[in-house]
């Protein structure tokens, strides 16, 4: 009786849970959306860059948490490291400010830190055990991952794979598909509009497909370990010639806005989702796609500058920016529709940098309403072997080598 009160009391925390994230995950994305859109309303605003940006190291260091993040995160849904209460209020204004002020950053690491943040306050509010905690913890980081990305099953496989690559943490299966479905169905409820792509254009099977298709993988694979080998090296030796956090993401800033004038266009400010958005818009009349061949390399560097810098939000929306355009620009040189090439390297570059194959899987499924799933799969699964063990996160651990 006492083992089937506490399953009980257990599971109804995880509904709270699930319906609080989307509460404040529906809120955090409204509060993005309305950023960015400022933001592209007055151009000049990026001109405040290098010196706004100060207020973001400011808050972290008044409110006690710096150097605090998603590794944090993860390593406390493993082990006890309990998250300050202080982190997901410091990473939801950071983030909104990294926006506002065009850094290239996303929402991933936001979410996360808010909902292993949030769990961790219900466990203690709760009197739950370590145990129960640590399953919390990821329930929360499922609950406002699908509120804020409308990816529901994306986020309840996120948060069972991300922590120990190859291995499926089955003792939070229920309470992580509790709170991602219960988190945005809440969001949904409240208003937020979940991110879908149309992708109409597949390409016919067939032998020259299968061969395009592997190519695409391959190089995404190769991207993938250089994309993540630049974000961890970048930020190290960013920490080791500047010191001071003030002045790195002053410089930082400096540089972001540098480049912004330089090439005329604030494409590669913010999470840079209007770019994707353009690809798919043009996917009846291959005329209109919209893309310039530059454009994942550009990415990359905006975010590698602004991740070493100390900007805040996450690398995720980029990663999928880079593996859009990189995608429809491998595409362009073959037979494949270039907006397919750009739906798969954004699946592929997302299983890479996250070692989450079965995320990926129902990510490409999810955006994509179905559309061209089968291509997804197998080239989800060897992107994932190829990439080794490249990953945006070190406090991930591996299990298995696949290779």
């Amino acid at each position: 009786m006492h083992k089937t009160k506490s399953a009980v009391k257990f599971f109804a925390i995880c509904i709270l849970l699930g319906v609080s994230g989307g509460i404040i995950g529906a809120g955090f994305s409204f509060l993005i959306t309305f950023v960015t859109k400022l933001r592209l309303s007055h151009g000049w605003i990026i001109c405040l860059l290098p010196v706004a940006s100060l207020s973001i190291v400011f808050i972290y260091q008044k409110l006690g948490i710096q150097g605090m993040g998603t590794n944090d995160v993860l390593q406390s849904a493993d082990k006890e490291n309990l998250i300050s209460a202080k982190l997901p209020l410091g990473i939801f204004v950071t983030s909104a400010i990294s926006h506002v002020l065009g850094a290239s950053v996303g929402r991933e690491g936001a979410a996360l830190q808010i909902g292993g943040g949030a769990a961790t306050f219900f466990a203690q509010k709760f009197g739950l055990t370590e145990p129960q905690r640590q399953i919390l913890v990821r329930a929360g980081m499922s609950a406002v991952f699908a509120a804020v990305f409308g990816t529901p099953l994306t986020a309840f496989l996120f948060a069972l794979e991300i922590v120990y690559v190859g291995v499926i943490h089955l003792k939070s299966v229920i309470p992580c598909f509790i709170t991602a479905f219960s988190g945005y169905f809440t969001a949904r409820l409240l208003g937020a509009h979940p991110e879908r792509f149309h992708l109409s254009a597949l390409p016919s099977f067939s032998l020259a497909t299968v061969f395009e298709i592997f190519i695409l993988t391959v190089l995404v694979a190769v991207l993938c370990i250089g994309f993540c080998h630049l974000l961890h090296h970048g930020e190290k030796f960013a920490k080791k010639v500047i010191k001071n956090s003030y002045l790195r993401i002053a410089i930082g800033g400096a540089i972001i806005l540098a480049f912004t004038v330089f090439i005329g266009t604030q494409d590669y400010n913010g999470a840079g989702i209007q770019v994707i958005e353009r690809i798919f818009e043009g996917d009846k009349d291959p005329a209109s796609i919209s893309f310039s061949p530059e454009a994942f390399l550009l990415k990359l560097i905006f975010t590698a500058v602004c991740v070493s810098a100390g900007f805040k939000g996450g690398e995720i929306v980029p990663t999928l920016f880079i593996g859009a355009t990189f995608g429809a620009l491998v595409a362009s040189f073959g037979s494949l529709p270039c907006e397919f090439g750009a739906a798969l390297g954004m699946v592929l570059l997302f299983s890479g940098v996250t070692n989450c194959p079965l995320a990926s899987i129902a990510l490409g499924f999810e955006l994509f309403s179905g559309v061209g799933f089968w291509y997804f799969v197998p080239s989800v699964l060897l992107c994932f072997v190829l990439s080794g063990k490249s990953s945006l996160y070190s406090a991930q651990k591996h299990k298995y080598n696949f290779l």
